[in-house]
């Protein structure tokens, strides 16, 4: 099949203007105005009021829930290829989180793998929360090697009163490891880090990267956000070259508590001269949003996939948070996990596209490796 998108307004992430697209198999094979091809194969689109982004690339997910603080009651419910669809994640990886007990590495392997029967680029880490981390093939470096959908592992819980408190050589040894089997299967090989709200923050990564080869950007820090005091740290990172990822699951405790929402967070990084192409978000989806009072579980509640659909149509209309904002949700985390060819449109890349109308703040259509996973309506 062959697709034809005509005059789209085409965010790539950068604006290049109004702009076809045609699309061959999986891929983009041209980006350029006023493309000609006839054949009784060709399906063309009319995209004329529409914009068309790089499909979402969602560096951490839970498809097989993510929490379990508070009990057997309190566990969140697993996703389904049509929640992430319907919020425009085209690319979702995937984590186990807090509970590597009841949810295994083998459900969630199934889980991504029924994502990708459904059309997804799904993608998964191997490991959890806790060090030493468990794994798939019984090796670190064996799980990339070998398992097609691991690209990496984490997320590894550290500052966090329900991580397992590795030390610096095991965090450094972790990812020598997972280093070397991304150079062995060519795939990213990144140790993605859960950062809680303790007050070590980020010295641990500090230690394990001191005096050593390996390079910043193996470890790749989520919830970056959480705290002032911890993003001011997670821009030392980006600015060594590492990666710093903010959630933007959130809820008004959270903010309450110093949490810094994702938009204010891009913004003081802007300030701040931070490197914004280092820079990106993540929904959070299937993980739980627990409530603690000194250290006493409250409640919870799961975060959704539609949090960074939402995050760039609240900027559409401002050009220069939205130059923030995409790239944060598609370029920069396909860089970042070493997902060579998803978060752009370009000729070669994959053809993860979606089809949005900004005015009425509507996802119209939804295509992942060349195939409409939500058809543009006629």
């Amino acid at each position: 099949m062959i697709t034809l998108i005509r005059n789209a307004a085409v965010l790539a992430p950068k604006d290049i203007g109004r702009n076809d697209v045609l699309i061959a198999g999986d891929s983009i094979v041209e980006v350029g105005r006023d493309i000609e091809i006839t054949g009784a194969n060709v399906n063309e689109i009319d995209a004329d009021g529409l914009t068309l982004v790089p499909g979402i690339v969602d560096a951490l997910t839970h498809p097989a829930g993510g929490g379990g603080e508070g009990g057997f009651g309190q566990r969140t419910a697993e996703l389904t290829a049509a929640d992430f669809i319907a919020a425009g994640v085209t690319t979702p990886v995937g984590a186990l989180g807090t509970d590597a007990i009841t949810r295994s590495l083998d459900v969630l392997y199934g889980h991504v793998m029924a994502l990708r029967a459904a059309g997804l680029a799904a993608y998964m880490y191997s490991g959890s929360y806790q060090v030493p981390a468990p794994t798939l093939t019984g090796d670190v470096a064996r799980d990339l090697v070998m398992i097609d959908p691991v690209i990496g592992f984490g997320e590894i819980a550290i500052a966090d009163h329900r991580s397992s408190q590795p030390t610096a050589l095991e965090l450094r040894k972790l990812a020598a490891q997972s280093q070397l089997g991304g150079t062995l299967s060519g795939k990213g090989g990144t140790v993605m880090l859960h950062v809680g709200d303790g007050a070590e923050r980020l010295s641990l990564m500090r230690d394990a990267l001191a005096d050593t080869e390996l390079p910043a950007a193996c470890f790749y820090p989520t919830h970056a956000n959480r705290s002032e005091s911890l993003l001011l740290e997670a821009f030392e990172h980006a600015r060594a070259g590492g990666w710093i990822d903010f959630t933007a699951s959130t809820t008004p405790e959270f903010l309450a508590d110093g949490e810094i929402a994702v938009l204010d967070a891009l913004a003081m990084a802007e300030r701040n001269r931070v490197p914004p192409q280092q820079l990106t978000l993540s929904s959070d989806a299937g993980g739980s949003l627990p409530e603690y009072r000194d250290q006493q579980f409250l409640r919870s509640r799961a975060a959704s996939p539609d949090v960074l659909l939402s995050a760039l149509l609240d900027v559409a209309d401002d050009a220069a948070m939205r130059d923030l904002v995409l790239p944060a949700i598609t370029t920069n985390p396909a860089r970042a996990l070493k997902l060579y060819r998803r978060g752009e449109i370009t000729e070669n890349a994959f053809a993860d596209l979606l089809l949005i109308d900004v005015s009425q703040r509507q996802l119209k259509a939804v295509m992942c490796n060349g195939a409409w996973l939500q058809a543009p309506e006629p």
